[in-house]
């Protein structure tokens, strides 16, 4: 069963990738910086709901570290890990208390994720002027929560029946 785990783990890591070197290559443009859909995150969501909430929290930091070594810079992984560990924490509080199905769940990944860059770059910036950019990042976050959420829960009926890795 652990050998399992560990190699669903290990397709989880390389498709996160795959799906940021993607999202990297198609840069989403619609005006606000930095914007993006966050594919990987899917594969957070699906493993969060089927691998475990300790396989899933080593997948997002995986991702991020490799993510921001291959394709950026220190900055951009002290950003990324800013953020991928506070939506991580709200998606874990969310979806421990029940009260959020997995779209809701995911829905307050992409906004705190949001929330975690900005307070970094307020930290590293020292001003307080960049939580005007954050209502944009929010409705950003949102929509794209939803429609990871939507895919992860699509991913997660099937793949929980495909496997029994819990």
């Amino acid at each position: 069963m652990k050998t399992k785990r560990i190699a669903c783990l290990g397709l989880f890591i390389a498709l996160a990738f795959v799906l940021s070197y993607v999202e990297f290559l198609l840069p989403l443009n619609i005006g606000i910086p930095g914007a993006k859909v966050g594919l990987a995150n899917l594969v957070v969501m699906v493993a969060l709901y089927t691998l475990g909430k300790k396989d899933a929290a080593l997948l997002s930091f995986v991702r991020v570290v490799l993510v921001g070594l291959t394709f950026g810079n220190l900055a951009m992984l002290l950003y990324s890990l800013a953020g991928a560990i506070l939506s991580f924490l709200a998606m874990l509080i969310a979806k421990r208390t029940k009260l959020f199905s997995i779209t809701g769940v995911s829905v307050l990944g992409g906004v705190f994720h949001n929330v975690g860059q900005i307070i970094v770059a307020m930290l590293v910036l020292e001003t307080g002027s960049l939580l005007y950019y954050l209502p944009f990042l929010i409705v950003i976050g949102t929509i794209s929560g939803v429609v990871i959420g939507l895919l992860s829960g699509m991913i997660t009926a099937r793949v929980g029946r495909l496997f029994d890795i819990k």
